[in-house]
């Protein structure tokens, strides 16, 4: 279903089929960018902290480059 999602990315004289898969496409667009909106919100809170422990170091940089990674994979 995704890949069939992203086949109707909304743009102007992309010949969509209907009404209902240009809202589809439209409701998709929209999922994806407040899932980017909530990546970047939690890449910025792990970039604000501050620690000195190593082990906590570890797990924030591990979990921003998830976070990086999620985001990039959006596009």
């Amino acid at each position: 279903m995704a890949n069939t999602l992203e086949r109707l990315e909304v743009n102007p004289g992309n010949g969509f089929e209907s009404e209902d898969d240009r809202r589809v496409a439209e409701q998709h667009r929209t999922v994806r960018e407040r899932q980017k909106q909530a990546l970047n919100l939690q890449r910025l809170s792990i970039l604000s902290q501050h620690c000195s422990n190593p082990m906590r170091r570890a797990a924030l940089e591990s979990a921003l480059a998830q976070i990086e990674a999620q985001i990039q994979a959006m596009g």
